[in-house]
């Protein structure tokens, strides 16, 4: 067990809070009595989030891109309530790019997913170092950058960023802060959220038998990061975490075998991989 930031009066940090796991996470901390500093990009879907908070709220519009946003987001928590125990960097976008399509669709996926996080961190870990006392950053990643399957390699790849990233982080934390300051890497299955179904609304859409909804998966994070866990890889409704671990070993033995890149999907081992998940 972990001592957790995850209790009243401590203050959270929270990008692309106005829907989606960010808003799962904002109304689960705002009931376990934090304080809140809220940033999106979407303005009026915030502020209509913020509204059925019985918590105190900071408010930033902006996006993740845009470092002056960034900052702006740090100076007013820092005004508005003295401290940051808990960064969670949930904001991205998961817009297409092939291997070969434009660099243009490439800076947009890593500008997003990747270089908005290591910019969060720039203005924000030293914050946290500085004070005496627990707190945690917690960056969301991807399956599809742990076992990078084929279909939006500009995506896999920013995540695989994250799953690197975060890493580092954790490991120079601990040399730096010991256990006082801790990097999770928090990594959600089929979630039923904007970005996975464009458009939704969970008043009157019905979820998918197969996704979990995205206060599950902050359920599930705070469980695991209350045990101290590092990688927190959610399962869904349709793929368990015996399933999850067969995947990322088989992605992991393709190096080790030398076998085919992806050789998961690749039409001369797609057999013996549904052989060996069965096992």
């Amino acid at each position: 067990m972990t001592e957790s930031v995850i209790k009243p009066g401590r203050v959270a940090v929270i990008t692309g809070a106005a829907k989606g796991i960010g808003a799962a996470a904002t109304r689960r901390f705002a009931q376990e009595g934090m304080r809140l500093s809220l940033f999106d990009r979407d303005d009026e879907a915030l502020r209509s989030l913020a509204d059925t908070l019985n918590t105190e709220c900071n408010l930033v519009t902006g996006d993740v891109t845009n470092e002056q946003d960034l900052l702006r987001l740090r100076d007013t928590t820092l005004n508005a309530f003295g401290e940051v125990d808990l960064l969670m960097n949930n904001a991205g976008i998961k817009q297409g790019g092939g291997p070969w399509d434009a660099p243009d669709n490439w800076r947009k996926q890593l500008e997003a997913n990747l270089l908005s996080v290591v910019a969060m961190q720039h203005l924000f870990v030293p914050v946290m170092l500085e004070r005496n006392a627990k707190a945690a950053i917690v960056n969301l990643g991807s399956k599809e950058g742990i076992t990078t399957p084929p279909g939006n390699a500009a995506y896999s790849a920013a995540k695989a960023g994250i799953k690197v990233l975060t890493e580092q982080l954790a490991h120079e934390l601990r040399n730096t802060a010991g256990d006082r300051v801790t990097a999770h890497l928090l990594v959600p299955g089929f979630t039923w959220t904007d970005m996975n179904f464009p458009g939704m609304r969970e008043e009157t859409n019905e979820k998918p038998a197969e996704a979990w909804t995205a206060a599950q998966v902050i359920d599930h994070f705070i469980e695991r990061y209350e045990r101290g866990d590092f990688y927190i890889i959610c399962p869904d409704n349709a793929v368990s975490p015996e399933t999850d671990a067969k995947r990322i070993a088989w992605a992991c033995q393709d190096i080790l075998e030398n076998r085919p890149a992806l050789s998961r999907w690749h039409p001369e081992w797609k057999v013996a991989f549904s052989q060996w998940l069965k096992k």
